[in-house]
């Protein structure tokens, strides 16, 4: 949601470090309410407004008015021109056995494997790793990416299977100062489903 909101030009975005489970190990309360307890509640509200509007009131409704961020928006032709120019290099969140072609990808018909040129930083790497996971501090999000030898002064593109794991990739760029960082959304899924001719993979021996 944090990289959605961007993209529709909302700024005062702010992603909580750990989701529920860090909020609950910090002692927060949470509350629990049913699917129909939700639903009663927007009915009410909704006919709250509808009876304001009737009488002639204001509602107090507020609207955000999106403003389209292309640049961190990729589609397909754009990840392609960028397989000839190289001008971006492009990081996959994957799972390494998924980028080299020879685990399964989880759709059915979709073969595993990886845009040319891509980098492989699977993005549970982005954690800790001790429940509840937070993401690593700059200075160790910084070695990731040099090790996976990522040059932090180049623009970088991120990927996936479906263009959400991706978004992880992309926080992290951002705690470390890459915020201007795209997320290509169709991702590996929409790219292998073209014809390899006009766009090439990398796959492992005897899956193409």
């Amino acid at each position: 949601m944090f990289r959605m909101f961007r993209v529709f030009g909302h700024k005062k975005v702010w992603v909580l470090d750990g989701g529920l489970p860090q909020w609950q190990a910090s002692g927060f309360n949470v509350e629990k309410a049913s699917p129909d307890d939700d639903a009663v509640l927007k009915s009410i509200a909704a006919n709250r407004a509808v009876k304001r509007v009737y009488n002639g009131e204001q509602t107090n409704t507020i609207s955000f008015q999106t403003e389209f961020q292309p640049n961190l928006f990729w589609a397909l032709e754009k990840v392609a021109q960028n397989v000839t120019a190289k001008t971006y290099q492009q990081i996959d969140a994957r799972a390494k056995g998924r980028f080299d072609g020879v685990a399964p990808e989880p759709r059915e018909g979709v073969r595993s494997g990886h845009i040319p040129g891509s980098v492989c930083v699977p993005f549970p790497e982005m954690f800790d790793g001790a429940p509840p996971s937070l993401l690593l501090p700059a200075d160790e999000l910084r070695r990731k990416f040099q090790h996976a030898g990522i040059s932090l002064d180049r623009p970088i593109v991120v990927t996936c299977g479906s263009g959400v794991t991706a978004c992880i990739l992309a926080l992290g760029l951002y705690r470390i100062g890459k915020r201007d960082v795209p997320v290509y959304d169709g991702s590996w899924t929409e790219w292998e489903g073209q014809s390899d001719s006009d766009y090439p993979k990398v796959t492992a021996p005897g899956t193409a």
